[in-house]
C-alpha cells in the first residue's frame, strides 16, 4: 500500500469518523441545552401540504427501512448473515432494500423539487437545508450504486464493515478490511460520516427527541384565524 493510500485511509476512516462523532455529540448536546427550541423539523406543511405528503411520506418510509437493516447489520451481524444463507431470503432482502432505496430517492427528489419551485417553501429553505439534502442525495445514489454493482451487501457488510465500525466504537480503529473495499463503497462510508458530522447543524436533529406519529396519523388541516379587531389594530 502506497503512502498516499495509507494517508487517505487514515484521514477518511480514522480521523473523519472521530471528528464526525465529536461534532455529533458535542454540538448536538450544546444546541439542545442552549437552543432547545430549535430541535424541531421546522415543518413547512402548513405552507403547502399536497407535495409535502407525496415527498416526505415515501422518503420517511424508505429511509426508515434502509436504516433499520443497516443498524441490524451493525448490532446483530451474525443473525443478518444467517438470514442471508438461504437464497430466497437473501433475494428478498436484496430486492426489498433496493426498492426501499428507490422509494427514498423518489421522495427526496420530490422534496428537493418542492423546495426549489415553490416560492413559499424556497423562502424558508436555508443553506444548511440544501447542504444536507445534497449529502442525503449523494448517499442514496451511492447506496443504490453499491446495491447494483456490489450486491449481497447483507453478507459482506456484516463481515467487513461491521468489524470496522465496532473498532471505531472501541477506540481501536482497524481499517484493514475497509481499505480494500471498492471505491464506491468507500465513498458511501465517507459520505455517511459527513452526514453525521453535519447532522447537528440541521433540522434533522428533531428525530432524536421527537417520535414520528405523523407517519400513520390522519391528515390534519391547519386554518389561520385572526380576530377582526386585531387585524384592524
Amino acid at each position: 500500500m502506497s503512502n498516499l493510500s495509507t494517508y487517505f485511509n487514515a484521514l477518511f476512516f480514522i480521523a473523519l469518523p472521530y471528528a464526525a462523532l465529536v461534532l455529533f455529540f458535542l454540538i448536538g448536546i450544546r444546541r439542545y441545552l442552549r437552543r432547545g427550541f430549535t430541535y424541531s423539523s421546522l415543518s413547512s406543511q402548513f405552507l403547502e401540504n399536497k407535495q409535502h405528503f407525496w415527498a416526505l411520506m415515501p422518503f420517511h418510509y424508505g429511509i426508515i427501512t434502509v436504516l433499520t437493516v443497516h443498524i441490524a447489520a451493525f448490532l446483530i451481524p451474525r443473525q443478518v448473515e444467517w438470514w442471508g444463507r438461504v437464497p430466497a431470503r437473501l433475494w428478498f432482502m436484496e430486492i426489498g432494500m433496493l426498492a426501499a432505496g428507490l422509494l427514498t430517492l423518489a421522495g427526496l427528489v420530490a422534496a428537493m423539487v418542492r423546495r426549489k419551485v415553490n416560492r413559499k417553501i424556497a423562502v424558508v429553505t436555508s443553506a444548511a437545508d440544501w447542504i444536507i439534502l445534497v449529502l442525503l442525495l449523494l448517499q442514496i445514489v451511492s447506496g443504490l450504486g453499491v446495491a447494483i454493482l456490489h450486491p449481497w451487501g447483507s453478507s459482506w457488510f456484516s463481515i467487513a464493515v461491521t468489524p470496522y465500525l465496532w473498532s471505531i466504537v472501541k477506540l481501536d480503529p482497524n481499517i484493514a478490511l475497509v481499505a480494500v473495499m471498492p471505491a464506491l463503497v468507500k465513498y458511501h462510508i465517507i459520505n455517511a460520516f459527513l452526514i453525521i458530522a453535519f447532522f447537528p447543524f440541521t433540522r434533522l436533529v428533531h428525530i432524536l427527541v421527537m417520535p414520528n406519529p405523523y407517519l400513520w396519523r390522519r391528515p390534519q388541516v391547519v386554518r389561520w384565524y385572526r380576530r377582526p379587531q386585531a387585524a384592524r389594530g
